[in-house]
């Protein structure tokens, strides 16, 4: 929680983050935990209800933060082959992979508004792909808390510097917005099972992809990313998934 606070009060110190704005990423992911039945949080919050939770680690508080939870997820890689051999008709494809280190200590980091893996990894996901950022039609990011969020959409080039909280504030990252993000509801409401985490976004992303989300299906959905991050920040996998 320290590390995220100080990267929190940097990025609103260097482009005027608010708390409301870090908030509105926890209520967001909690009302699309509410229509996810897998989420481990199936409950509505209020910005209020954020500001005046618990302070964990100044400015975040307790509903800026993710809970750990109990949870597995399996995913099935396949030659095409061995897909159209045993009938498999729901599929993706992986349209690129991206993994990078990055420095996980703080007196290491060029900057605290930034997590140098993540912009490394997703270059490589998106070269790898050959598309650009704008391609993508929604993302699952890791949220560990509030400020992650904001970050990873940043370091992704979703948006620019100093506008991911606004985005959020403005709904454009809701399911029905421009760049859905979290629809599961992400670690803040579907859970954070550690080790599961990775996985359970791919599961995510392939349902998206394949028409399965029910009450949280992002329209049109093509293409899809995974943002996972690990070490807080010394390492992270970036994969974006194509619909067949």
């Amino acid at each position: 929680p320290g590390l995220y606070a100080t990267m929190a009060r940097s990025h609103m110190h260097e482009y005027g983050t608010t708390e409301e704005e870090l908030a509105a990423v926890a209520v967001k992911n909690h009302e699309n935990g509410f229509l996810n039945d897998k989420a481990h949080f199936q409950k509505k919050i209020t910005i209020d209800d954020v500001l005046k939770s618990a302070v964990v680690a100044d400015p975040l508080k307790l509903y800026d933060s993710c809970h750990f939870s109990d949870g597995a997820a399996a995913a099935i890689i396949a030659s095409e082959e061995f897909m159209n051999k045993n009938n498999l008709q729901k599929r993706v494809s992986i349209k690129g992979s991206g993994r990078a280190g990055g420095p996980g200590s703080l007196h290491a980091r060029k900057n605290m508004t930034s997590l140098e893996s993540t912009i490394r990894a997703s270059r490589e996901a998106l070269k790898h792909a050959n598309i650009n950022i704008k391609d993508i039609d929604f993302a699952e990011v890791h949220d560990c808390f509030t400020i992650a969020e904001i970050i990873a959409m940043e370091d992704l080039g979703i948006f620019e510097k100093g506008e991911a909280g606004k985005a959020v504030v403005e709904g454009r990252t809701s399911i029905n917005g421009d760049i859905p993000i979290n629809p599961s509801g992400g670690l803040k409401s579907k859970g954070h099972p550690v080790g599961a985490t990775g996985v359970g976004q791919v599961v995510e992303v392939f349902e998206q992809l394949t028409g399965d989300s029910k009450k949280r299906q992002v329209e049109d959905a093509r293409i899809g990313l995974t943002h996972n991050v690990g070490a807080t920040g010394g390492s992270c996998a970036v994969h974006i998934f194509e619909s067949e």
